[in-house]
């Protein structure tokens, strides 16, 4: 299992004070009867998931993978983010893999926009259009823009049967267009909230197309479910309850840390699940995210000598998916031929650890180290559940309601009233 250690936090946490909160914050999890508790399917749902849903996503995008050369992913927030993430984690950033998946519907940006449409134009592709409600602007605007295309293209009738789309099983804008068009359904449950929907169809669905083993996935989901929930002394718990200490103790910052380039977009998700669920009431740590080295060459003096304001949670893949080995150079002008036979990885985990010595040890930069064993669908399955789980446990200490977002409202209600929406 995932495994945190703590020997460069700088401090002692007393795990013992907290166990009898813990355990009732515990019982509260697991017997849903906390804050928000309406919106905590997601704390069973590796073991409860809808079997007969799940095979027919796996049909449908055997059909995709089949039929077209790209899938085009319409949502913003939880309704895309942990679906990119978990490509792009497991994939890379220059897959080999012939399905091309797009995202649109997470910008207003008319330059992204335009040139998605362009490159659309010369494809064959489907659209996964994914909203509750149906009437999220940026994913509204998207997908009428995306099916406007798709339907010049191949015609309205057979553009319906490209279109499938992920919904509230009852209620909404979306459902009734697709009953309307006959388009393909799967249901994103009404207890469980976007940034929690990875484990849905709202991740699955994206995932399966771009040839990720969901099965593995879910397996690993459970097997960290199973693990986190059996009781209150466990790592996502200690994990949370740390963050929560180092918040109270004037570390109102987390950096989420990662070494590889594929893991941006993890720290995107990473970043929503805890941004959203813990900033309320003016309260909550700020999460941000960096990928080292290359970061470390911008904000590495910040970090090491600047405002004692953040500590990190560094993320480290002990085994990771491909490695590349040094060769000799003759001419060795680089002075490098002492790493000759070396692998990047060796070089990539060197420099993790003296950075976190250098940042620890010498800038006083509290450090959690979380050592997850691979990247692969079942790891990945377990750390995004793992995070899940230490994201109630951080907001529950910290007396917040995990699962809402009333914040969020306030823009909207100003932005339809600048646009002139009807009602606004």
């Amino acid at each position: 299992m995932i495994k945190l250690q703590l020997d460069r936090l700088g401090r002692n946490i007393d795990f013992a004070s907290y166990a009898k909160e813990m355990e009732a914050i515990h019982a509260s999890i697991e017997n849903k009867t906390g804050a928000g508790n309406d919106y905590l399917g997601w704390v069973d749902y590796p073991n409860t998931y809808d079997k007969e849903e799940f095979q027919k996503i796996l049909a449908c995008a055997k059909e995709i993978r089949e039929n077209y050369d790209c899938l085009v992913v319409c949502g913003i927030g939880g309704s895309y983010l942990g679906a990119r993430a978990a490509i792009e984690a497991l994939n890379g950033l220059y897959p080999e893999d012939k399905m091309e998946i797009i995202f649109l519907g997470q910008t207003f940006a008319p330059s992204y926009i335009a040139q998605v449409l362009r490159h659309l134009e010369k494809k064959n592709f489907a659209i996964n259009v994914i909203s509750k409600s149906g009437t999220t602007t940026e994913t509204a605007l998207g997908f009428r823009l995306v099916k406007e295309l798709l339907e010049k293209k191949v015609g309205k009738e057979k553009a319906a049967k490209a279109v499938y789309a992920t919904t509230d099983k009852e209620k909404g804008a979306l459902l009734d267009l697709s009953k309307k068009y006959g388009y393909t359904r799967f249901v994103l449950p009404a207890d469980i909230g976007g940034r929690y929907s990875v484990f849905t169809a709202v991740g699955l669905l994206p995932m399966a197309v771009a040839g990720i083993d969901i099965q593995a996935f879910m397996d690993g989901a459970k097997a960290g479910m199973e693990e986190y929930g059996k009781g209150a002394d466990n790592e996502a718990y200690r994990y949370g309850l740390v963050r929560h200490e180092l918040y109270k103790a004037g570390y109102p910052v987390e950096m989420f840390v990662s070494y590889e380039p594929r893991f941006v977009q993890l720290g995107e998700w990473w970043k929503q699940l805890f941004g959203e669920s813990e900033g309320k009431e003016h309260t909550g740590l700020l999460p941000d995210s960096a990928t080292f080295s290359t970061d470390l060459h911008s904000l590495g003096q910040f970090i090491q000598e600047g405002s004692p304001v953040l500590f990190e949670t560094v993320m480290e893949i002990q085994h990771p998916a491909e490695d590349v080995v040094i060769p000799n150079d003759e001419d060795n002008l680089d002075k490098l031929n002492y790493l000759e036979g070396k692998t990047l990885d060796f070089v990539n985990k060197k420099a993790m650890e003296g950075t976190m010595d250098a940042h620890a040890n010498v800038g006083n930069v509290p450090n959690l180290h979380l050592q997850v064993e691979a990247m692969d669908a079942y790891h990945l399955g377990q750390l995004m559940y793992f995070f899940m789980r230490a994201c109630a446990m951080s907001c529950y200490l910290n007396h917040i309601n995990p699962f809402n977002q009333p914040g969020v409202e306030i823009y909207k209600k100003n932005m339809f009233h600048l646009l002139g929406k009807p009602g606004f």
